[in-house]
Order: structure tokens, then sequence, then C-alpha cells
């Protein structure tokens, strides 16, 4: 069921059920490994948004320092940010890139052009 509902944003390499250890019943909870990072996008936002592209900016060589937070610090100067996530592995640690979705196209052009190269964390993104 889960593979038919997330492979309509794109193609699933692997989905695992987290399962209690003794009972192994779900824990209501699960991880979706996309082909494509980009692909994820399509479960954070409304899909229509999502659909034309507008304000989506993807983030990458980020220091695996930069959680949330200063991710949305660094991008909120720019403009409205509806969402912003920094990828994790299944142990909670940064995978090195994120998400930005900004309410309009102006904001993420505007974000793409002053922080595309920048230092952020001793690191060129």
């Amino acid at each position: 069921m889960l593979f038919e509902k997330f492979s309509t944003a794109g193609p699933v390499l692997s989905i695992r059920v987290c399962r209690d250890m003794i009972t192994r019943r779900s824990l209501g909870y699960a991880y979706v490994n996309f082909q494509q990072p980009a692909d994820v996008l399509g479960f954070w936002w409304d899909p229509s948004l999502r659909k034309s592209g507008v304000g989506n900016v993807f983030i990458k060589n980020l220091d695996k320092s930069i959680d949330n937070k200063a991710l949305y610090d660094t991008f909120s100067a720019f403009g409205n940010i509806l969402s912003c996530k920094i990828v994790t592995d299944e142990h909670g640690s940064s995978k090195g890139y994120g998400f930005v979705h900004f309410e309009t196209e102006e904001a993420a052009r505007s974000a793409i052009e002053k922080v595309n190269g920048m230092l952020l964390n001793g690191k060129k993104v």
C-alpha cells in the first residue's frame, strides 16, 4: 500500500516499515527512499504548488551541523517560507542537502542568486 501511494511522486528504491522488535507490529511510521531526492517534495507540500515547481529550492553541500532551524534562519530573509527541511538518514544525521519552499517564485530566485556559492559553516553551497 505504501509503495502504491509513494510511487506516484517518483521511482521508489525501498520502503522500510518500522516495527516493534518483539510483536512485529507497525510503529506507525516508515522510511521511503526515492531514486531522486527531489521526488520527496510531493509529500511535504501542497500538490498544486509542487507540480508547478514554484518556489522550490534544493540546497546541497550543506555542512552536517546545519539543522532545520539554521536552514530556515538562513533563507527566511528572502521571503515567506512555506516549509524547509534538511534531509536526514535513519539516525537523524544530516545527509548534506535540503529543501526550502518559498511562497513565491521571486523569493526563490532571490535566494538562489544570493546563496548560490556562498559559504555556510565553511562549505560552499
